[in-house]
């Protein structure tokens, strides 16, 4: 997980994804993560971590259910969320983190 650790300990928010590809909620908020990465450019970094083949990371930041977003920045949670959302609740959690 060193990339993963680097990539969190940016000053660039990074909003990371857990998901499952079983998931509905979780293919629902595909386009809205699309959505950000277009409309917030470099202010974010979007990344996505399937929990099944990545079950150490879920471990260790307890995801316990899919769709997990949690917003990291400079290696420290900002803010974490379970279950789909739409993309304005989305694009305000992140820029209040900016």
């Amino acid at each position: 997980m060193g990339k993963f650790s680097e990539i969190v300990k940016s000053d660039i928010p990074t909003l990371v994804d857990f998901y499952a590809t079983w998931c509905g909620p979780c293919k629902m908020m595909s386009p809205v993560l699309e959505r950000i990465k277009n409309e917030m450019g470099s202010q974010v970094r979007v990344l996505k971590i399937d929990v099944d083949k990545n079950q150490d990371a879920a471990e260790k930041f307890k995801v316990r259910g899919v769709p997990t977003f949690i917003l990291f920045k400079k290696g420290e949670i900002q803010w974490r969320q379970s279950g789909g959302m739409d993309f304005n609740t989305l694009k305000n959690k992140i820029k209040s983190a900016l």
